[in-house]
């Protein structure tokens, strides 16, 4: 692969980075019930691929197998769920402590392998995940703060939406076939469509009344932050590593919080930082595979 070709997918992936970075910022404009926010986002980024992979034949002619079928719709209705408190969450508390209860995700998922695939847990990685532990608590604001009315429940959804992300995570591996753009299609397409019968019961749909201006931020929530996004994330797959693609995802909550400091305006306190850099330093350190030891040839 050429330097031109690394750099696309380097800037591609990037890309679609930041803009998942953004979502909180905009979901804080969009007064609309959660559940409906995930309605949309699922069945427009869902529909954006569709007609994607349609355009440009990624992973079309391929018929996807019933069990598999079934799996990515569990896992779609687990993605609408994590949307669903999530959003909630940034209702609850800032957009950067929801981010990074959210982020949390590595370290469940970290903590469960041993349980379900018998994975070993090192020395690092178990440390890793005490410090992520330790950097959540700085976050939550228990230490040395008072943090206002409805932080905690904000902090709960966070780390609610984490527990479904890290279950969505974990069934993945076990889902084989089919390209990442059709999986990922009938997975958003499902969450989409698990909210139809919760709205229709709770009557979701009335929402609020949106002006245009709040009308053109959902579109860009389901168009530009779920279709474009994935398309982008999963177009720079080829050209980077496993490991730069790891350590990369971090620019999303890092952007996360610079983006809300500054255009929102929410204030990140001393312990705070000291909670986020050891939420996400350590989830990098923790993807980094371990060196090899040198055998001796002599």
């Amino acid at each position: 692969m050429t330097n031109s070709q690394n750099s696309r997918s380097l800037l591609m992936y990037i890309s679609s980075m930041l803009i998942f970075g953004t979502i909180g910022i905009f979901r804080r404009f969009i007064p609309i019930p959660s559940a409906l926010l995930a309605c949309v986002r699922g069945l427009l980024g869902g529909l954006f691929l569709l007609a994607f992979i349609r355009l440009r034949g990624k992973g079309t002619g391929k018929r996807v197998p019933g069990q598999t079928l079934v799996g990515l719709a569990v896992t779609g209705v687990m993605i609408g769920i994590n949307w669903i408190l999530l959003f909630e969450a940034y209702n609850h508390t800032t957009v950067a402590v929801a981010t990074l209860c959210y982020y949390m995700q590595p370290t469940i998922v970290v903590l469960l392998s041993p349980l379900i695939f018998r994975e070993k847990l090192t020395g690092k990685k178990a440390v890793c995940a005490a410090l992520s532990i330790l950097g959540m608590v700085l976050v939550s604001g228990v230490v040395g703060e008072r943090p206002g009315p409805g932080h905690f429940l904000g902090i709960l959804l966070g780390l609610g939406a984490a527990c479904f992300y890290a279950g969505v995570v974990i069934l993945n591996k076990t889902i084989r076939g089919n390209s990442a753009y059709q999986r990922t299609t009938i997975q958003l397409l499902s969450a989409g469509l698990a909210m139809v019968p919760y709205l229709l019961v709770t009557g979701g749909f009335g929402g609020a009344a949106l002006n245009a201006t709040q009308v053109v931020l959902l579109l860009v929530v389901g168009i530009v932050h779920t279709g474009i996004a994935y398309v982008l994330y999963f177009g720079s797959m080829e050209g980077l590593s496993v490991q730069s693609i790891a350590v990369l995802s971090y620019i999303d909550p890092v952007s996360a919080l610079l983006f809300s400091a500054v255009l929102l305006r929410e204030p990140l306190s001393l312990l705070n930082l000291v909670g986020a850099v050891l939420i996400i330093g350590s989830a990098i350190v923790s993807e980094m595979p371990e060196k090899k030891k040198r055998t001796s040839t002599s």
